[in-house]
């Protein structure tokens, strides 16, 4: 499958499009070549993002979330990864996750992150996407939201993600009170 169409956001845009079913059989492809490349170090490999949410308006590019046992020995993967075409972004602002992205181009299609299950990163990761995908309302909020922060900071990113942090907190607080 192709999933040229499906898949790119123009670096340093901010871009959402309406839900894509195409989007989960490109994370099963895009897992697949991931399992094969991580090989054992691999506990779990998970579609997150708003891409795994059917029916959730999304930007074009899909975030896998990477379960490793060991956060430190994640750093050896990196070859393997770049062989894949993964760029390592060492410097993000997120400590307990090795950060990946692959570009086709100047569009950026794929986000990877490698964490410890038990890890912050991972638990929220998580606990986020079942949120939306448990309660139509909240996605459906979500949506709403994404579509005013994207129209209103089409060029920057940061608004954009500053945008959205307030409803995810809102999110997991629901989430630590349903659990």
């Amino acid at each position: 499958m192709s999933g040229i169409e499906a898949l790119g956001l123009e670096s340093g845009t901010v871009r959402v499009v309406p839900y894509d079913p195409r989007w989960p059989l490109l994370f099963k492809e895009a897992a697949a070549a991931l399992r094969q490349a991580i090989g054992p170090e691999l506990i779990a490999i998970h579609h997150v993002g708003s891409t795994a949410v059917p029916g959730l308006p999304a930007k074009p590019i899909l975030d896998i979330l990477v379960a490793i046992p060991h956060f430190e020995r994640g750093r050896s993967l990196v070859p393997r990864l770049a062989a894949l075409g993964y760029e390592h972004r060492p410097d993000e602002d997120i400590p307990d996750r090795h950060y990946f992205r692959r570009r086709s181009g100047t569009t950026r299609t794929h986000h990877v992150s490698l964490a410890e299950p038990g890890s912050h990163h991972h638990r929220v990761t998580l606990a986020f996407r079942d949120a939306l995908r448990r309660f139509p309302e909240l996605a459906e909020q979500y949506a709403v939201l994404k579509a005013g922060l994207a129209a209103q900071y089409p060029r920057n990113r940061e608004a954009y993600l500053e945008g959205k942090s307030a409803f995810v907190c809102r999110v997991l607080s629901v989430v630590d009170t349903v659990s």
